[in-house]
């Protein structure tokens, strides 16, 4: 009979390995990239003539895409409340600052960089209305976010898998695009960024992999479980000056879906990625329950897939974001 572990026991145990997994997954901080490798330096004789390209370069850029841009922004400028929700997992510490917390904190340090390299550019870029993207960033801290994983490890590491594989799509895209329209400096940061991005997704794939090797009833139904909710995005409290929360990321949600930059058949490939990375379909030991679990989850992609041939938005934008000049 396989002795039935406590999710604190199993993220005690994952915890033994944390160095190998951040010499694995994280960067060394000394030779890492840093947000003032990719602008301008302000001590420079140039410096202001490089200022001018760049607001030539982003003058012709669409309005969809500066509205993803900013919103992308935004979602990563919020890094204040991924951090709070991912120290309170249950099973991480913060008075075992060499376990799961030295993960957080580190991977928190990689992240940072990235909303502080974005909102330098688009300050530079000459687009944006920098004090109205500053309230919607404080409204989206100030107004946290509800993601259905409360306080347990298995699905918050679902969750984590998913979105981070959703940014690194969303920054991607941006980087092509950005390339498209002529602009290579901001394509050159928005592929950094998704390169960051594919790592940590690397590293919490492999925290769920683990998982289901040593609790694998357990993890199946959390699995389960965040996707019969369906995965919300981090930023999906995001809202205007004078708006209710969330008023905005439907509109951002829709210009990203016309722009191609994140889309709803994206959703389902990343959940068949998942599906494949874990091997669901060949997975052992599973209780009754967790059986079901998995027969829900080998179905999702197709009904997904129905669904996603059905969404066609095409339509003329008519909302008007406040952030962009």
């Amino acid at each position: 009979m396989q002795l039935k572990l406590s999710r604190i026991e199993v993220m005690h145990f994952l915890a033994q390995k944390i160095d190998e997994i951040i010499d694995q997954f994280l960067k060394n901080i000394d030779t890492n990239w840093q947000p003032s490798d990719f602008l301008p330096e302000s001590n420079h004789p140039d410096f202001t003539k490089e200022i001018k390209e760049i607001q030539q370069q982003c003058k012709e850029l669409p309005y969809d895409y500066m509205a993803v841009l900013v919103g992308d922004v935004i979602t990563e400028e919020a890094l204040p409340t991924y951090e709070s929700w991912l120290t309170d997992i249950e099973g991480i510490s913060k008075e075992e600052p060499q376990g799961w917390s030295r993960w957080m904190r580190m991977w928190t340090a990689e992240e940072n960089r990235h909303g502080d390299l974005l909102n330098k550019y688009i300050y530079l870029s000459g687009r944006v209305n920098m004090k109205q993207m500053e309230i919607t960033t404080q409204h989206l801290i100030a107004d946290g976010m509800e993601i259905g994983t409360a306080r347990d490890p298995y699905k918050n590491f679902v969750y984590t898998s998913f979105q981070e594989l959703a940014t690194n799509i969303s920054h991607r895209r941006t980087a092509t695009l950005a390339k498209k329209y002529g602009n290579e400096q901001l394509s050159k940061i928005c592929g950094v960024i998704a390169a960051d991005e594919a790592r940590h997704a690397k590293a919490y794939k492999s925290f769920v992999t683990k998982i289901f090797e040593i609790d694998p009833s357990e993890m199946m139904l959390a699995f389960e479980n965040m996707m019969r909710k369906k995965i919300v995005m981090p930023a999906h409290f995001m809202r205007q000056q004078g708006e209710k929360i969330g008023a905005t990321w439907s509109h951002f949600s829709d210009a990203a879906q016309r722009l191609g930059v994140y889309t709803s058949i994206d959703y389902t490939t990343i959940l068949e990625s998942l599906i494949k990375e874990w091997k669901i379909d060949s997975i052992c030991n599973l209780n009754e329950e967790a059986e079901k679990g998995r027969d829900y989850l080998m179905s999702l992609p197709e009904r997904f897939k129905r669904i996603a041939e059905r969404r066609n938005i095409k339509a003329p934008l008519e909302y008007q974001f406040n952030w962009i000049l």
